[in-house]
């Protein structure tokens, strides 16, 4: 029996997304965006994930050590609301610039996540996926995790695509405190039957 996680994206999930971002000092959080991941870390007892692409590092535009600076200072920034991401992990390839095989990492691929559950004893049937971007709920479904799309960052462009294609995320959150309480929700609802 493994532990829970939610799996989170990073940039427009946490945090704003200005576009590959490098620099520790840009990394601005959503507001309750602590409080939220408090909520599932501690109360909740959920083990918590950054599963991101990065293609900026391939790109040239940011570098590895940029990338791992930023994700210091997040949970840097978290700490101060009694919260923490356990693991960050990241994809920094793309397909016009890495092989085939290098980018397979890459959402919608669960491969990041399978990682993950591997290395930290994860169920996946426990878990949760939550991100803003067609390729977060892809992902998670390609796992077969519970999804939720937060509206936050690419979350309303994407979740017009998603109804498109017909591809529902489990859930939809405003936003990443939203997306926490949905969450607590929905395992209270599941403890009942």
């Amino acid at each position: 029996m493994g532990y829970k996680a939610v799996f989170l994206d990073r940039d427009g999930t946490i945090n704003e997304d200005p576009g590959y971002l490098g620099d520790p000092e840009q990394v601005n959080l959503f507001p309750y965006a602590g409080k939220a991941l408090s909520i599932l870390k501690n109360e909740l007892k959920f083990k918590l994930f950054v599963v991101s692409n990065q293609s900026g590092i391939a790109r040239g535009l940011i570098t590895e050590k940029q990338v791992i600076s930023v994700n210091s200072r997040i949970n840097e920034l978290l700490s101060k609301e009694n919260a923490k991401i356990d693991a960050f992990y990241y994809c920094p390839f793309h397909p016009d610039f890495s092989t085939p095989e290098e980018s397979s990492c890459r959402k919608p691929s669960p491969e990041m996540i399978f990682k993950a559950a591997r290395e930290n004893e994860i169920d996946l049937k426990l878990s949760y996926l939550v991100g803003d971007a067609v390729s977060d709920m892809e992902c998670g479904n390609n796992a077969n995790m519970k999804t939720v799309l937060v509206l936050t960052g690419y979350g309303n462009e994407s979740f017009s695509i998603l109804q498109k294609e017909n591809k529902i995320p489990t859930f939809v959150a405003n936003n990443i405190l939203d997306a926490a309480e949905i969450i607590k929700n929905d395992l209270s609802e599941n403890l009942v039957d």
